[in-house]
């Protein structure tokens, strides 16, 4: 019985049209940000390393290079707080988890095997 009030509750907390992206997409991710009595937008931009979780405990983690340094930050997929998250670039993920590139450097660090990308085309 309370397996089904706690089912209810969290299927209208679901928002829809949050599952168009996946692991490796380069992600634009608009957050509403509260200061003081005013809300604003803000962009966070960058590689999805990660997605687990499901329902409405589900969670992504994005990561960008901020002045050289790693930045990551996680996201609840539908939480309120969450405007929209816009694809960049599609990938092709060859892993669930793309933690492999917290150890790189540079441009290599946002380096992942692009949609449409042939072997042919790089010669």
């Amino acid at each position: 019985m309370s397996q089904q009030i706690i089912n209810s509750v969290s299927a209208s907390q679901l928002q829809t049209g949050r599952d168009n992206f996946k692991v490796g997409d380069g992600v634009k991710v608009y957050t509403k940000v509260r200061e003081g009595d005013k809300e604003r937008v803000q962009i966070f931009a960058g590689i999805v390393i990660s997605r687990k979780g499901s329902g409405i405990a589900e969670n992504f983690t994005v990561r960008r290079i901020s002045y050289g340094e790693g930045v990551e930050r996680v996201f609840p997929v539908h939480s309120p707080r969450i405007e929209k998250v816009v694809v960049d670039r599609e990938s092709v993920p060859m892993k669930a988890r793309l933690f492999y590139l917290r150890s790189r450097l540079g441009k290599k660090a946002t380096k992942v095997k692009e949609k449409g990308y042939t072997a042919k085309e790089a010669k």
